[in-house]
């Protein structure tokens, strides 16, 4: 089954955001425009809690139940099959949608039959990294839309080396009107 994952596609992740990636509402219309084309859609969101040793990291962000943990309000959320949340705990950063605390991501795959993953969203240099390095471990066939991902970049080439990462592990690098 052919599946597309939405990896954190949150308000704290987008222009305005407090740990916002440099374009990253921009991957909203690109993954509206695809959605249609996958058998099965999933997302992830971070879903901190208030207080979590992640936020010696990072600055406070996608805090359980705030309008930064929201979808951007421009994503199509109506197709998606099921959330993930992860970084839900107080010691876990909850990287990759792989990592979710609701759902057990390896068992709902394999229960959905599912052989392809389509990897999109934020942050290609962290979380969209690690969920397509997961995906490739174990076992699926996975792709990532090169723009439908944004990086946040903490060095200028962040994001550039995060898809040679991904490539490099087995990933296939495509744009979405080569899906």
């Amino acid at each position: 089954m052919k599946t597309l994952l939405i990896v954190d596609v949150q308000n704290d992740f987008c222009t305005g955001g407090v740990l916002a990636a440099k374009g990253g509402e921009e991957v909203v219309p690109v993954i509206n425009s695809i959605v249609d084309k996958f058998d099965l859609i999933i997302a992830s969101k971070d879903w901190h809690p208030k207080q979590t040793k992640h936020f010696n990291k990072w600055p406070p962000h996608c805090v359980q139940h705030t309008y930064g943990a929201a979808f951007h309000t421009d994503l199509n959320i109506d197709k998606i099959d099921q959330i993930f949340f992860k970084g839900t705990g107080t010691l876990d950063d909850g990287y990759s949608a792989f990592e979710a605390t609701n759902v057990n991501m390896y068992e709902y795959l394999s229960k959905q039959e599912v052989s392809q993953l389509y990897v999109s969203g934020i942050a290609t240099d962290y979380c969209v990294l690690s969920s397509a390095l997961d995906s490739v471990q174990a076992g699926y066939t996975t792709y990532v839309i090169t723009d439908a991902v944004r990086a946040v970049n903490v060095n200028p080439d962040d994001g550039d080396k995060a898809l040679q990462q991904m490539k490099d592990a087995g990933c296939i690098l495509i744009t979405s009107e080569n899906i």
